[in-house]
This record gives C-alpha cells, structure tokens and sequence, in this order.
C-alpha cells in the first residue's frame, strides 16, 4: 500500500514538474514574441525616419535634380511599399542614398546649405540606426525560431496561433560619406 502511494506521489510530481517546464516555456516564448512585435516597430520606426529626412532632403533644392529625383523616387517607393515588397524598397533606398551620399564632396555641399547641417546630421542618424534596429529584430527572431523548433513546444502548441516570425532582410549598408560622420 505505502509503495503504490510512492509511486502515485512521483507520478503526481512528474506532472506537475512537466506542467510547469512547459508554462515556463510558453511564457518564454510568448515574451519572444512580444520582443518581435516591439523590435519590428523600432525597425518600422527608423525606416519611416530614414525615408522621410530622404525625402525631405530630395525636395529641399540642395542637390543637383537628378540626385533629387533618384533620391525622391526611392524614398517614396520605400514608403508607399506593401508589406510583400517592403524589404526590396528599402534596399532600393539604400543603394539610392549610397549613390547620392557616396561622395563626401556631396555631403559637404548640403552641409553648407541653410538648414543642411541639421538635414544631414539627421540623415545620418538615421542610416546608422536602421541597420541596429534590424539586427535587433532579427536577432529575436532567431532566438523565437531556435525555441519554437524544439519538439516540446511543436508537439505541445506552445506558440498557439502566432505566426512563425520572419526576419527583416534588406540592404542596410549606409553610405560611407554619412556613416562615418563625427558628432552626429
């Protein structure tokens, strides 16, 4: 009789034991999630930021027109884009502000328009931390998708009903006439 209560007893331990490993791993994973959702917002964030100083500067009258143009059309794009094409757009921005910005003569001549310092240091500002934001964003998807691989949570539905989080990839590299930018 004792020895059928000492096996009921574990039993009962097993459970709760296991019982309260997978809640703890669905709270981490939830927190995960959450993580995602508030890095994606940072990175929604700085992109926005980056494309509209982009555009604002496109339409100061600083650069030549065909700078301001190709600036302008990239920045705009990378704004009005859907969701599907959100990451070529803001590689598209990217290269956009390389090839305006890739010269530190041209920084230098918007630099020395009224109101340029400010436009540029701005710009600069925002093309550093874009690729920070993403790579934070990123860096919790992986760390969602490392935990939602394990079979515990697979066979048990931890993750409920959420959608398995996808990274941000695109082309961040910012021009090199902005990035190394001293004082910004």
């Amino acid at each position: 009789m004792t020895e059928t209560f000492v096996w009921i007893a574990a039993a009962v331990v097993a459970v709760v034991a296991t019982g309260l490993y997978l809640s703890w791993t669905a709270g981490r994973l939830d927190r995960l999630h959450t993580r995602i959702d508030a890095a994606r917002a940072a990175l929604d964030a700085q992109l926005l930021r980056r494309a509209s100083v982009a555009q604002e500067l496109a339409t100061s009258g600083v650069l030549d027109p065909a700078a301001s143009i190709v600036l302008y059309q990239a920045a705009h794009a990378a704004r009005q884009a859907e969701e599907e094409q959100r990451e070529v757009a803001e590689s598209e921005l990217s290269q956009a502000l390389r090839a305006v910005f890739g010269e530190t003569a041209q920084v230098e001549a918007v630099r020395e328009a009224p109101g340029g310092e400010d436009a540029t240091g701005e710009l600069a500002a925002s093309v550093r931390r874009v690729p920070m934001a993403r790579r934070f964003h990123n860096d919790a998807v992986r760390a969602a998708r490392a935990l939602r691989r394990h079979r515990k949570v697979r066979w048990f539905r931890l993750a409920g009903h959420a959608p398995f989080p996808l990274a941000f990839e695109m082309d961040d590299e910012p021009p090199v006439a902005l990035a190394d930018r001293p004082g910004s």
